[in-house]
């Protein structure tokens, strides 16, 4: 299957929506509003476009760091696989046909055009580990309890140097590959999920 990568450059419009699979796998989401920047011939002046809502999805490793340094309103730019959902509501929610764009991120870092942020080395062991009782449902189920991660984001002077925390790579290949079914499961969880209450526009 081809994947369209985008690039899209925004604010994070949502507090970020941190949890876990039942197996331990971090997801996190937020939505993203982008306002395209024009300038006004006639005015002389910069004006704003129409703005468009994105759902940003993260996991694993990213899941966590997002979780851990966007709050509302940040200036971001996000990379990902770009996904536009159509379906329909139930009769019994009013029937009406829906479009959902999503991205699901490969990279995401805060817009330094607008201000400072200070980089923070993650340690091989620094993602958030299930807790216990969290492994007793389905493969793929998610557990209820969420949480919103705080930021660092600076729009004034630029902060401290922050030491280097050291530490290399990701876990080794047996753990990454062990956690690649579990996140392949929650993922078809995610999307039955929204099917039921999207997150999109109606279409008529």
């Amino acid at each position: 299957m081809n994947d369209t990568m985008v690039t899209l450059v925004g604010n994070a419009a949502t507090a970020v929506e941190h949890r876990q699979t039942a197996t331990g796998v971090p997801v996190a989401r937020f939505r993203l509003a982008a306002t395209p920047r024009r300038w006004d011939r006639a005015r002389e002046r910069w004006t704003d476009g129409d703005t468009s809502f994105f759902t940003v999805k993260a996991w694993r490793a990213l899941a966590d760091h997002v979780a851990a340094s966007v709050t509302v309103g940040e200036p971001l730019m996000v990379q990902g696989r770009l996904r536009v959902r159509e379906g329909e509501q139930p009769a019994d929610r009013g029937g009406q046909r829906w479009l959902a764009a999503e991205v699901e991120a490969v990279a995401i870092g805060h817009d330094l055009t607008r201000g400072t942020a200070a980089f923070r080395r993650a340690s091989p062991r620094a993602r958030i580990e299930p807790q216990a009782g969290e492994d007793g449902g389905k493969s793929g189920e998610l557990s209820p309890d969420w949480s919103t991660g705080g930021g660092a984001w600076r729009k004034a002077s630029p902060p401290s140097p922050v030491p280097d925390a050291g530490g290399g790579g990701s876990g080794g290949a047996a753990e990454v590959a062990a956690g690649v079914a579990d996140e392949a499961a929650a993922r078809a969880a995610e999307g039955a999920a929204e099917r039921e209450a999207p997150e999109g526009v109606a279409v008529g």
